[in-house]
């Protein structure tokens, strides 16, 4: 049996996968089963940073993997340690929680803030607001806070006690923050699943003026736009905010798993030993590539991500087949003319390798993606895009 056919057979039928079997990478290129080479251009749903079997990063894991593996968190480990060091040295945040996945770390988000709320003000307030079209994580509890429809009506009832706002709506949001039970407001600079949809400069300044005058928490979902994905370290150091909890995943670990939750100095004493726990989170291994990962994520590479993001959207532009590109960084949600399942179809056949969110085209490269390998994945995405013009 193949692999494809071994995966049919046994594999639990939840992904639609694509008609290629990767069997191996480096940087910013991958191989098929067949010898075929894929340029990347959505790394594992942005999770390799630097993209595939990075020098640095399999170097920190290996060393790691050869000292101490795994132990639970009743003791002790160096790479926990140093790595919650790190994000808090780099944010300005106070203490870390570690999981192994966005939805997690965003669990862990919820948890605190409903927390906060009832310890100071009473377990009525536990309502969190979250926008429509976002997407929290696939556990009952954040799907609950996705604000789509289309991701609940099979598994319900789903947790209580969210509600949801218009993104970008000013009024919707004052309208649904008129009340005293609201706990916390929490949302994703830019909608990641929901479309690549930025949140506007005015509409994020009111979630903030709203929630410092009635003690709201405010909860920045980074899992897919943190780790430098926006052209910033954190999508929040774009507008200049600062959340109360901050949950990111993703392309912390570079290829391992590993979710982390921060927590500023007003949250940092919500939770006591017994409250919340996780087995595999702070996995040494995983911290010591996250670390490899977070030290090189500095102001230079930033500046690359942001001038090559520049490049992509004028390029697209530029042509025909394309009638926008939102987003920001190197998370951009194109607008395509054809429909965008056969622009992913004939980009894939053509050895560019992108997926899509909603009816956009969606691209996250590697935060190092040679200029040349980005040049000749953008030819082959306008030569898609422009084929019925």
């Amino acid at each position: 049996m193949s692999i494809k056919e071994i995966d049919n057979k046994y594999v639990a039928h939840t992904y639609g996968r694509f008609p290629v079997t990767l069997i191996k990478g480096k940087g910013s290129v991958a191989i098929g089963e067949d010898g075929a080479e894929y340029i990347d251009m959505a790394t594992g749903i942005a999770v390799n940073t630097f993209g595939y079997c990075d020098d640095f990063w399999v170097s920190a894991v290996a060393e790691q993997l050869m000292e101490l593996q795994h132990t639970s968190n009743l003791y002790y480990t160096g790479p926990c340690a140093r790595l919650a060091q790190l994000l808090c040295e780099r944010t300005g945040m106070s203490k870390v929680f570690f999981s192994n996945s966005g939805a997690e770390a965003n669990e862990c988000a919820i948890k605190a803030a409903r927390k906060y709320a009832a310890d100071k003000y009473g377990k009525e307030r536990n309502v969190i607001l979250t926008l429509k079209n976002s997407f929290h994580g696939r556990t009952v509890t954040t799907l609950a806070a996705t604000g789509q429809d289309n991701f609940h009506k099979d598994f319900l009832p789903l947790t209580e006690g969210f509600d949801y706002v218009e993104a970008n709506n000013i009024t919707d949001l004052i309208e649904k923050t008129d009340s005293d039970n609201i706990a916390a407001i929490m949302f994703e600079f830019v909608q990641g699943e929901g479309g690549v949809t930025p949140l506007t400069k005015e509409f994020v300044e009111k979630i903030f003026e709203i929630a410092q005058q009635k003690d709201i928490i405010t909860i920045a979902d980074e899992v897919q736009t943190g780790n430098g994905r926006t052209g910033a370290l954190y999508a929040y150091m774009n507008y200049g905010v600062t959340p109360d909890v901050v949950s990111t995943a993703k392309g912390l670990g570079g290829g391992l798993p590993l979710g982390a939750t921060m927590l500023s100095s007003k949250m940092e004493n919500v939770y006591n030993p017994g409250d919340h726990g996780s087995t595999f989170g702070g996995n040494p291994v995983c911290c010591a590539g996250a670390i490899s990962i977070l030290n090189r994520l500095d102001d230079e590479l930033m500046q690359q991500v942001r001038e090559k993001s520049e490049y992509i959207r004028s390029e697209l532009l530029s042509t025909g087949g394309v009638e926008s590109v939102d987003g920001m960084g190197f998370m951009l949600g194109i607008t395509t003319k054809r429909p965008v399942d056969e622009v992913v179809k004939e980009c894939m056949e053509q050895g560019v390798l992108v997926i899509k969110a909603k009816q956009k085209l969606r691209l996250l490269p590697a935060l190092n993606i040679p200029w040349d390998l980005l040049k000749s994945a953008v030819e082959t995405i306008k030569t898609v895009c422009n084929k019925d013009e």
